[in-house]
């Protein structure tokens, strides 16, 4: 066996598909597209989930789900980042000033999570129960929009 002599086997390499040379060769004329329709044309596709005109499965599915556009506005801070403030009393303003939250937010809500080592006073900012008790057990206080008015 020599370097030269070396040939792959006999149905390894399959010879391409030439169409378009004629009757003889058995892809002449329609070249195997067969005649008119979608996938005779150049360039013509079937299109991701087609179902040949049958209702397709992702429109015959139920819509679901609902995105609140006051999401987009709205923020959460845990209770633990609070500390990293220094401000005496703090809103939004304080909160947007430690990039706690962007600068499009409109409100924000604290909720429990993490500890608070020292007391804060909270104005004009939503609170849940949990984020209320362990602020006013640290000695702090909360007054929100509601409160005020």
């Amino acid at each position: 066996m020599h370097l030269n002599t070396l040939r792959p086997n006999q149905a390894a390499r399959k010879a391409r598909k030439r169409v378009g040379r004629g009757i003889g060769c058995g892809y002449g004329k329609t070249c195997g597209r067969g005649h008119k329709g979608l996938k005779s044309r150049s360039g013509g596709k079937v299109a991701p989930g087609f179902e040949g005109g049958q209702m397709p499965l992702r429109k015959r599915l139920p819509k679901y789900g609902f995105t609140s556009r006051v999401s987009a506005t709205t923020a959460q801070v845990r209770l633990g980042e609070l500390n990293a403030l220094t401000a005496a009393t703090i809103d939004l303003d304080a909160l947007k000033k430690a990039d706690l939250v962007t600068r499009k937010t409109t409100r924000a809500r604290v909720f429990a999570s993490g500890t608070l080592n020292r007391p804060v006073h909270l104005v004009g900012l939503a609170v849940t129960k949990g984020a209320r008790e362990a602020i006013e057990a640290a000695g702090g206080s909360v007054r929100t929009a509601a409160d005020a008015g």
